[in-house]
């Protein structure tokens, strides 16, 4: 499966009976419309981080970066997953090359008062950014995956893996990584299901109440 199959809808996966519908993956516009759907999804894989970093605009904020090309929040790095023509699923990640390229700037450009407040966020949590910011030549980075609530266990996270996967064999890269919250153990076995395994752990030394992240990754 390569990108342009994705980006023309070629690519569809079946549910597991034949009455359900198809579920097509195409890759993200760069409307304002679709920055939103991917600031909700987001938001919701990051469990909030966004919001709290930006305040209540933040959807407006990251759909006005997501219009913009060159950044770990454009839509060229999104792929969305549709059924019956409605989005009810999405995956954002890049290479470590795209991640060294990004630009903060689109970001800052449209937080415009939120700036100060996302500095202070930024400063806080220096340590854990300096963590996610650290991916190796050769890692093809998980930044999200989302499903609409009401449809998970039907598989489509499974069908936006294996696009997610094809990307990065696509791409060159030898290992998918992620970082995925101690708390959000779902997600946890979700990934090992997928063949991914905890190579780090932060902090590493002094816990941090509520706060602990593994590093995963998978080899291509």
């Amino acid at each position: 499966m390569t990108s342009a199959e994705i980006a023309t809808g070629l690519y569809s996966a079946k549910k597991r009976h034949m009455d359900r519908p198809v579920i097509q993956l195409r890759q993200a516009k760069p409307t304002l419309e679709e920055g939103l759907a991917f600031a909700r999804y987001l938001d919701e894989a990051s469990e909030a981080f966004f919001r709290f970093m930006l305040g209540s605009r933040a959807e407006q904020i990251i759909a006005t970066a997501f219009v913009e090309p060159d950044h770990d929040l454009a839509y060229q790095n999104v792929t969305f997953a549709e059924r019956d023509n409605i989005i009810v699923g999405m995956t954002s990640g890049y290479s470590a090359e795209q991640h060294r390229r990004s630009s903060s700037r689109p970001l800052q450009q449209a937080a415009v008062k939120s700036n100060l407040r996302m500095r202070l966020v930024l400063i806080l949590f220096a340590p854990l950014m300096r963590i996610i910011d650290s991916i190796a030549d050769g890692d093809f980075y998980l930044l999200a995956i989302a499903v609409d609530e009401q449809l998970r266990g039907e598989g489509i996270g499974s069908v936006l893996m294996d696009a997610f996967e094809a990307r990065a064999r696509e791409n060159g890269s030898t290992r998918l990584c992620l970082d995925v919250s101690a708390r959000n153990e779902s997600a946890r076995r979700f990934y090992e299901r997928r063949g991914m395994a905890i190579e780090s752990r932060w902090p590493k030394y002094l816990p941090i109440p509520g706060l602990k992240f593994y590093r995963m990754v998978k080899t291509l």
